[in-house]
């Protein structure tokens, strides 16, 4: 059985899944991919995970590293579980292009390249957001694209972590689909 339980965040309500002791989704309602993961039929209640993943994003909205992750269970891929896991490394307030996780990658596989948007199709099916964070993941040359949450949020989920924000743009075309700040 897949359960959910609904939280209200700063950025809007967010819906989390599990089987019942891991977390298995973590979703901003209405965002690019929202439930992807989720089965027809899901039963609303509340599990110690969720008591877990709520502990976790009161602290991180609080502006600071909440210090633990929940138990997470990743439904998805081998490659999309490769990016995952690189992404989970990527410390509060930091960030990482799409670039240095393709060559990590390639690394791993012996090989030597990787493809950048092969990487960016696995950030943005990231089915645990937050958590997993996708949002410190940008463009070599500082743009902050591709965020299924959307731009707006992944500018206020950088500035919350008080990453250094100066090198980084919104593209154009970003910010006609996401609109203005």
């Amino acid at each position: 059985m897949t359960y959910t339980y609904h939280y209200h965040s700063p950025l809007g309500g967010i819906t989390l899944s599990s089987n019942g002791t891991e977390l298995a989704g973590l979703w901003f309602d209405g965002q690019k991919y929202f439930g992807d993961t989720l089965p027809k039929e899901y039963e609303e209640k509340s599990l110690p995970v969720f008591e877990q993943a709520v502990r976790w994003l009161d602290i991180y909205f609080s502006g600071r590293a909440p210090g633990f992750t929940p138990p997470l269970l990743m439904k998805t891929t081998p490659f999309r579980k490769m990016v995952w896991d690189i992404m989970l490394a990527i410390p509060f307030g930091k960030t990482m292009t799409y670039g240095e996780i393709a060559d990590k990658i390639a690394r791993k596989k012996g090989r030597s390249k990787m493809s950048a948007q092969a990487v960016g199709g696995a950030v943005g099916h990231n089915s645990i957001s937050l958590i997993i964070p996708c949002h410190r993941v940008v463009g070599t040359n500082g743009s902050l694209t591709g965020y299924a949450g959307g731009i707006d949020r992944k500018v206020q989920l950088l500035t919350l972590e008080k990453a250094d924000m100066a090198s980084f743009f919104v593209p154009k075309k970003e910010r006609l689909e996401s609109g203005p700040f």
